[in-house]
């Protein structure tokens, strides 16, 4: 087995072992498309389309994952969401 193969196979086993959650967004009768779209791009850094995109998602089919990465980096970001009075859980 050469080195470089090693080196490749110690990276995929890192990849591997980095576990992902996910800011899931439910869809409510309160907000406005406009607060949704707002909040989206100042606490997950959404452009205006993606956020656009993410709001209408949740409005028809009732939710949608709106960020996704490590526990620790999400937890503030949907205590901002929820905060904001959304309706938003770490999965």
């Amino acid at each position: 087995m050469s080195t470089r193969e090693e080196i490749s196979e110690e990276l995929l086993l890192e990849e591997e072992t980095v576990q992902q959650n996910e800011i899931v967004l439910f869809n409510d009768e309160v907000n406005t498309f406009d607060h949704v779209i707002n909040t989206l791009m100042s606490v997950c850094e959404h452009s205006p389309e993606q956020a656009e995109q993410c709001s209408l998602i949740v409005h028809y089919k009732g939710k949608c994952t709106v960020k996704t990465g490590e526990y620790e980096e999400l937890k503030s970001q949907c205590s901002k969401l929820l905060q904001a009075g959304l309706s938003a859980e770490i999965v």
